[in-house]
């Protein structure tokens, strides 16, 4: 019953070496999960705490005001864009197009880079707005 197998083994992952694309690959799915997760947390409270009065909403204020509040929605900010661009870059692997390891690994890289200066981005000009 438990004859030896002749099919080729999986190798196992202790002999690749982490990649740009793999690292993007995996960001592309936590982004989303966290998106969903956090983004709709932090959206549903606010809609609460907006339909609540303004003391509700001043609590709100206060929490999204602190340390761990902006850190919060820095993070959304952040994962927002390495969702979206990431995303934009799996469409033109899908396409069929990118796949050169070159290609593949600087567009990999540059979803990163690009997420981080897009946050960056939004952050000083909201804060140049409103702060």
């Amino acid at each position: 019953m438990n004859a030896p197998s002749s099919r080729p083994l999986s190798p196992h992952l202790s002999i690749y070496r982490w990649q740009p694309h793999m690292l993007v690959s995996i960001l592309h799915r936590v982004t989303g999960a966290g998106l969903t997760v956090v983004g709709l947390a932090v959206l549903s409270w606010w809609l609460v705490a907006l339909s609540s009065g303004a003391e509700a909403y001043a609590t709100f204020e206060n929490a999204m005001g602190s340390l761990i509040g902006q850190l919060v929605l820095v993070g959304l900010t952040w994962a927002f864009f390495q969702h979206l661009l990431s995303g934009l870059r799996h469409l033109v692997l899908d396409m069929g197009a990118g796949y050169e390891l070159k290609t593949n690994r600087f567009w990999a890289v540059m979803t990163i880079a690009a997420s981080v200066f897009a946050t960056a981005l939004v952050w000083a000009i909201f804060k140049g707005v409103f702060g």
